[in-house]
């Protein structure tokens, strides 16, 4: 058995990533949700919903939305005043999909926004027309809102990403390695984020420099972890 080089653990320093709409990296596949957030309130229609897969960007864009609109978070749930605050305000629902909702409560959100004439955002990695519906009404109120599609990072975006990652980080990168890494990695922001996170660790706990085999190692390891999930 290969025995792993020796650990020290580093100091543990919170990394807090830009999220504000200048670090916004503008690719050909946000165009339309930028597009979106940008031009609130002129919306097509006063429900948007951005669908796309784990660390595509939704979540930046639903932050610099709700940074630009004031907007509340909410969850429509059984009981919940989710209705009541749409109707004083924007509001943003994320990771629909995940969270689940109700049907009567998002509806009654829905109808809210559009009587008070405010707005709702909704994130999703699934498009509306999967999610769990069974109440009609909601069904019809869901097909009359806007949906955006983000597509998968190409490797222009990923390399981007990558620099504005190791740079949020204070982390210096030679253009060979992080090219490296994208043509070895999955394609997804969410693991750009954790193939950055792993490398710092590593760097910082074997007090060396980031490199290649370093990145290589690293790589290997969310694959395997992939593969036994």
């Amino acid at each position: 058995m290969t025995k792993r080089p020796y650990e020290q653990l580093p100091l543990v320093f919170r990394h807090d990533p830009a999220s504000g709409r200048e670090d916004l990296l503008v690719s050909d596949r946000l165009s339309a949700a930028i597009a979106i957030v940008d031009h609130w309130p002129d919306w097509p229609s006063p429900v948007v919903i951005i669908a796309g897969p784990v660390g595509s960007g939704k979540s930046h864009l639903a932050s610099i939305w709700r940074q630009k609109t004031g907007a509340e978070a909410i969850h429509p749930t059984a009981g919940s005043n989710a209705a009541d605050i749409a109707a004083a305000g924007p509001v943003l629902f994320e990771d629909v999909d995940r969270q689940g909702f109700d049907d009567t409560a998002l509806f009654h959100v829905i109808n809210s926004v559009r009587q008070s004439g405010t707005g709702l955002l909704m994130t999703s990695r699934l498009w509306p027309m999967s999610w769990p519906v069974t109440l009609p009404d909601l069904r019809s109120r869901l097909k009359a809102a806007t949906v955006v599609e983000i597509g998968e990072p190409d490797d222009e975006l990923l390399t981007q990403v990558l620099f504005k990652l190791f740079a949020d980080r204070q982390l210096l990168v030679d253009e060979r390695l992080v090219a490296y890494i994208v043509n070895r990695m999955e394609r997804s922001l969410e693991t750009a984020q954790l193939v950055v996170e792993r490398l710092d660790h590593l760097a910082l706990s074997r007090g060396t420099r980031l490199t290649r085999p370093l990145a290589a190692e690293v790589l290997d390891e969310l694959a395997n972890a992939r593969c036994a999930d």
